[in-house]
């Protein structure tokens, strides 16, 4: 069964809400070793984001650097056309309490969203980790990028049974002669399939098991069944 994100993402987050001062979201950050928490309202509803990046513009935006000429990197400019905010950079640099300094609208992710749509939103907003709500748009956790990659630490034994189970056996009723091995999440299939197309399918279906590194071919099939 593949996996979604309620598998692997944080449940215990630490959070704050939009009156927390500057120098507490800092300790918060600090404290609990992470670059974001999430801002929430008094019933968990994820109103924003605030990370290290947040809280030092501050710095980077004090009026004595635009004396001396001071533009900020041009991918920190980008990232401010892109992003869907509502207060310019400037505008939150003055900011004193989490409201005034988070990113908002956050980018959430919903606890039943598949890991690939975690990993594609992280990586079209350029961010590392995601604020995990129900339907009601309340925090239930964080997943992070790291959280993403441990799907790749699964056993060759247990990835080679989901296969064995999941995918040929639920698949195909006929119980093919097929051959499972893992090695270092790298599988190779062998044995016979009915048809060509089978073959194919069952390739396909072990590719997207997770943990799978990638898949070696070596299904054979009857040539009359060659144009099935």
């Amino acid at each position: 069964m593949r996996k979604k994100v309620r598998d692997v993402m944080t449940r215990k987050v630490a959070s704050v809400n939009g009156s927390t001062p500057f120098r507490d979201v800092a300790e918060v950050l600090i404290h609990h070793g992470v670059s974001a928490v999430p801002v929430v309202d008094g019933e968990g509803h994820v109103l924003g984001m605030i990370s290290e990046a947040d809280l030092l513009r501050k710095e980077e935006f004090k009026r004595q650097y635009y004396h001396e000429g001071y533009r900020p990197p041009l991918s920190a400019r980008l990232r401010e056309q892109l992003a869907r905010r509502g207060r310019g950079p400037e505008d939150r640099a003055r900011g004193d309490v989490a409201a005034e300094l988070m990113t908002s609208p956050a980018i959430t992710v919903k606890d039943h969203a598949s890991l690939v749509t975690a990993a594609r939103q992280m990586s079209a907003n350029g961010v590392k980790r995601l604020p995990v709500v129900d339907d009601e748009g309340r925090l239930e956790g964080i997943v992070s990028r790291h959280d993403l990659l441990t799907v790749f630490l699964r056993s060759d034994e247990e990835i080679a049974g989901e296969i064995r189970d999941d995918v040929v056996g639920a698949l195909w009723p006929y119980m093919p002669e097929v051959d499972v091995s893992v090695d270092d999440g790298v599988v190779t299939l062998s044995g016979r399939m009915a048809t060509a197309g089978d073959a194919r399918l069952l390739a396909q279906m072990a590719e997207r098991v997770n943990g799978v590194i990638d898949v070696i071919d070596e299904l054979e099939w009857p040539t009359s069944a060659a144009r099935a």
